[in-house]
């Protein structure tokens, strides 16, 4: 599911010519917005839940370079759920379908008031409920990647 469309800024662009790293993490940032939205935490609905979500975990894998102008898309799988945590995995393609980056997160429901977790309110599990999700054998192949040198 596409959530975020846009395009490289020019001032995402860094002195080797092509988007810079942490400009890939904005983009991915904006899909966690957008995931938000989606699912009915936008500005109105944060503040009529009292409820946000945080990022705990980020794990960003770079593909290819992107460039000034290039369209982007970013789409999103539901790896796995709880009643407040979501196990998301987003893929960044360019209009052509070629993988620059993927961006898997473990994210956060939050009480706003309490600043502590808390469950997903029932409206939003509700439409967490209608994303698109996969069984553990159907992962992406970039999905539960580990970082180390392999020897």
């Amino acid at each position: 599911m596409t959530l975020l469309e846009t395009r490289v800024r020019p001032e995402w662009v860094d002195y080797n010519g092509h988007m810079n790293d942490a400009e890939y993490a904005r983009v991915f940032s904006l899909a966690v917005e957008a995931l938000m939205d989606r699912i009915g935490l936008d500005d109105a609905g944060r503040a009529q839940h009292g409820y946000t979500i945080y990022t705990l975990e980020t794990h960003l894998c770079y593909r290819r370079e992107a460039h000034e102008g290039q369209p982007l898309e970013v789409a999103l799988t539901l790896l796995d759920r709880d009643t407040k945590r979501l196990h998301v995995f987003f893929a960044m393609h360019d209009l052509d379908g070629t993988l620059l980056a993927t961006s898997e997160q473990m994210l956060m429901g939050m009480g706003q008031e309490s600043g502590r977790p808390a469950p997903f309110p029932n409206l939003i599990e509700a439409a967490i409920a209608e994303l698109p999700h996969v069984e553990r054998s159907a992962w992406p192949t970039l999905a539960g990647r580990t970082i180390g040198i392999r020897r």
